[in-house]
């Protein structure tokens, strides 16, 4: 897995030689001091990082770890997430910088606002949500589409010191009622409607549904009515039109909070009755994520920075909202799809527009845009120049679709690894501390500081180079990651911190190679058992997607009597794909028993017309798991098109499995 061109352009014979050679130009000297700082001196480290913020109040101490893993940041230091992504870079003098560009081509509209124009919508609706008994501590859940409203909903929030939950606006009522129970908003904050490529998705209406049953209501809902779409009709005496609650209450101030005062709760639960509520500390979320876009991304000054994301997951809060507002940066959010709104051509079309300089995205995106417009007829009407760096997160990115995407955009295409409850990245190539931008093949990045990654196997020891096992953080865990689980501190530890102790266990699998470069395989719970043997079913998935006739592709483990478990692979093929099944399926045998062995016992595979994808762009590979082995399979509702199933459900019978499952629900 090192870069075979780097190896064949020395002329060196010694293995160990060429070794060293590899791993010299991974090095960065920069990135080394950084890490070993943040783990052998944290509270210093921390401490400076801390500086890219502003405090009203400076903490007390840095780092307390006298109740892990409920670990405090910056204890007794005051800031307030607002001031720090809007106020002050208004009082800085840059009011007239374009916070936002909001590129909807699902709406053929395109609008910029300012950062004073936002300091003056976001005090202005903070001021409503104060005359409606918001205070500090209070919750409000916000459920609307990727529009600037929604961060000016969560920065109305957030100034008065009251916690947002944001949720997407795809949920239906029974996801959305669950969260309202749990959370007990004050208020909530909802617009009228989303809008998708064919259809109208009017979120009032799921929301009238929603608050039916509900015992505990909140006192009133803001509804923000979307220009030129169909108005939605508020109810007397309960809704609150936007426009109204932003011109009849004088403004707010920002309202200081010590620093491990929540910031929000993000649920990552799917349809539960037991919702598993991220719960994000402030000031240690703020600090890290402000330093990360220079550190990770390299962004700085008037670069203009594109999270391809919704406001309802963890990379929107992050990426889209508070990592560049903090940092003073230009915030694009694209309302549409990478292929159908109304072309594949629409992510060249934004980086060209608004002279993008950094994106982040997730990988099917990359697929998507490369399974549509292979050739870019589309796609090179458009320059990329401006492009920096492209980012990809949230799933497991093949290395066919990268090296597409890298000639395709013009630019390194860099894989990291996080999640929810992080916050930010666990690993990756970080562009502010000098990491090469051509790191190993299939690698998330190394670790990042704070961060000390280590993989074990089950019995709690730590694995050899190369070794696949459980990759876990030593703690304490870095600032910005969640404090606990809200209304469920037993379960945060239960579920986090106890198969190893002093480790923060992250339930994925994969390695770490001899150069210090993290493997991130799959979930634990995909890796299947062949005959006693692990495999990853990233792993062979990014074999499965070599082919140059298949552009997706999921792989699941499936019962076999004599090998416990053997791999089924479901695959699409190019839309302009000649050969047939009877073609393509011999030959992805022949790459993996070639590329992996014939340990694999690789033998099923078939054609589907689309995989099961969560919006953000994630295989549902359990609910297809599940579906093979007879059970009934209740459709997540995150899933985008839910119509797939169908199709799936055909090919696992014609593969001699799912025979007797009942129909997903």
């Amino acid at each position: 897995m090192v870069i075979e061109s780097y190896l064949l352009a020395q002329d060196i014979p010694d293995a160990a030689e060429r070794v060293r050679c590899v791993a010299d130009s991974y090095r960065s000297k920069k990135y080394e001091d950084a890490f070993r700082r943040s783990i052998e001196d944290p509270e210093s480290f921390w401490a400076e990082v801390a500086k890219n913020v502003d405090w009203f109040t400076p903490w007390e101490t840095v780092l307390d770890n006298t109740n892990e893993p409920f670990t405090k940041w910056f204890v007794g230091g005051e800031l307030n997430a607002c001031y720090n992504t809007v106020d002050r870079h208004v009082l800085a003098g840059k009011g007239n910088k374009v916070a936002l560009i909001h590129n909807s081509p699902v709406t053929k509209t395109i609008r910029k606002v300012t950062y004073k124009e936002l300091q003056k919508t976001v005090s202005a609706l903070a001021g409503a949500l104060a005359h409606y008994g918001v205070r500090k501590g209070d919750r409000v859940l916000i459920y609307m589409p990727l529009i600037p409203e929604t961060i000016m909903a969560m920065l109305a929030t957030v100034r008065l010191g009251a916690i947002h939950s944001v949720v997407f606006g795809g949920f239906a009522a029974r996801e959305l009622r669950t969260r309202i129970e749990h959370a007990e908003p004050k208020v909530i904050i909802a617009a009228n409607c989303g809008v998708e490529p064919n259809k109208i998705i009017k979120y009032k209406d799921i929301l009238n549904e929603a608050l039916n049953d509900i015992d505990v209501k909140p006192r009133c809902c803001i509804i923000f009515q979307r220009p030129n779409l169909e108005e939605a009709e508020l109810i007397p005496g309960f809704d609150v039109d936007w426009v109204e609650a932003v011109e009849c209450y004088p403004p707010e101030p920002c309202v200081p909070v010590e620093a491990n005062h929540p910031l929000y709760i993000l649920y990552t639960s799917g349809t539960t009755d037991n919702p598993k509520g991220i719960l994000r500390p402030t000031g240690g979320h703020l600090a890290t994520l402000c330093w990360s876009m220079h550190t990770i991304y390299g962004m700085s000054g008037d670069d203009v920075w594109w999270t391809a994301s919704d406001m309802g997951w963890v990379v929107g809060h992050s990426y889209i909202c508070y990592g560049p507002l903090s940092a003073g940066l230009t915030s694009i959010m694209y309302e549409g799809k990478p292929d159908r709104t109304p072309d594949p051509g629409q992510y060249f079309r934004v980086i060209h527009e608004h002279q993008v300089n950094g994106l982040l995205t997730a990988p099917t995106a990359l697929r998507v845009i490369k399974r549509e417009d292979p050739d870019l007829i589309i796609g090179r009407k458009y320059s990329t120049e401006s492009l920096r760096t492209l980012f990809v997160a949230g799933e497991h990115c093949d290395y066919e679709s990268i090296h597409w995407a890298q000639k395709a955009f013009k630019t390194p295409i860099l894989n990291h690894w996080w999640q929810t409850e992080t916050g930010h990245a666990i690993t990756a190539s970080c562009i502010g501390l000098e990491h090469s931008t051509n790191p190993p093949r299939y690698s998330a990045g190394m670790p990042f500081p704070g961060y000390d990654v280590t993989v074990l196997r089950a019995d709690g020891t730590e694995c050899n180079a190369r070794e696949l096992g459980r990759i876990t953080v030593r703690l304490p865990l870095p600032p910005g990651t969640m404090s606990t689980l809200y209304k469920a501190p037993e379960r945060f530890v239960q579920t986090y911190f106890t198969r190893f102790k002093g480790y923060y266990d992250t339930m994925d699998a994969g390695f770490k190679d001899e150069f210090g470069y993290i493997y991130v395989t799959a979930r634990d719970d995909d890796v299947i058992n062949v005959s006693g043997h692990r495999l990853s079913t990233a792993a062979l998935e990014d074999v499965i997607l070599s082919h140059p006739d298949v552009v997706d592709a999921t792989v699941i483990g499936v019962p076999e009597p004599t090998k416990g478990e053997i791999p089924l692979c479901l695959y699409v093929t190019q839309a302009n794909c000649s050969k047939s099944e009877k073609q393509i399926n011999p030959e992805l045998v022949r790459l993996v028993r070639d590329l992996v062995g014939p340990i694999a016992a690789f033998r099923l595979a078939t054609p589907v017309s689309a995989l099961p994808r969560t919006r953000s762009g994630k295989i549902a590979r359990k609910s297809i798991a599940d579906l093979a082995k007879n059970k009934l399979v209740k459709i997540p509702a995150t899933i985008e098109d839910p119509t797939v199933y169908k199709d799936i459900k055909r090919a696992l019978i014609r593969l001699g499995y799912a025979t007797l499952a009942p129909d997903p629900q």
